[in-house]
């Protein structure tokens, strides 16, 4: 026994113990594995344009008509998600909001969670199967921020300067791993 507990506690056997350990702690921060089994939902409604009440301008006769208010919502493209990497499920649609912005919406996301999901506005072709898994950093690509959730129905706002015209595709992407989990191609309405 004595020479059993001997072997155990030797320089090198305490080294390699370490950094085993720390090897197991990166691998599980690396990979975050119990994020396959934790589905995080995010039910959202389109985001609209707050009403406003117009005013008559100074000196206007008090019956004067006034502009109407501006459209609702318009669907100006969309598309259904399609599984790369992981298993995924939805429908994305690129919406002009009143105001005149834009937002990308999934809407019944339904895909696994993961590390350092993303959502990206992409200039890539959707292609099937693992053809399509890395296809997306390739090109022009927008990040519209992280993943909110892997299931349920979610806004992500397109800044200003972005182009929608420059861009065919939405991908949810693994920025860690540098691959899509899903993808839409953008068809214009």
């Amino acid at each position: 026994m004595g020479r059993v507990r001997n072997a155990l506690f030797r320089p090198w056997t305490a080294g390699v113990l370490v950094v085993a350990v720390a090897v197991a702690g990166f691998g599980l921060y690396w990979f975050q594995p119990w994020k396959l089994w934790q589905d995080e939902t995010v039910q959202e409604a389109l985001p609209e344009a707050a009403a406003t009440v117009p005013t008559p301008s100074a000196g206007a006769p008090s019956g004067a008509a006034t502009a109407p208010p501006p459209a609702g919502p318009t669907t100006l493209a969309s598309g259904r998600l399609i599984s790369h990497e992981h298993a995924t499920s939805g429908t994305v649609k690129f919406v002009r909001l009143a105001d005149g912005s834009h937002v990308v919406r999934l809407e019944g996301l339904d895909t696994s969670n993961g590390p350092d999901l993303r959502v990206w506005l992409t200039d890539a072709p959707v292609k099937e199967g693992r053809a399509g898994w890395h296809v997306f950093d390739d090109g022009r690509y927008v990040s519209l921020g992280r993943l909110k959730g892997n299931k349920g129905s979610q806004n992500y706002a397109v800044p200003e300067d972005v182009d929608p015209s420059h861009y065919t595709s939405v991908s949810i992407w693994c920025d860690r791993f540098d691959v899509s989990f899903g993808a839409a191609e953008l068809i214009r309405a």
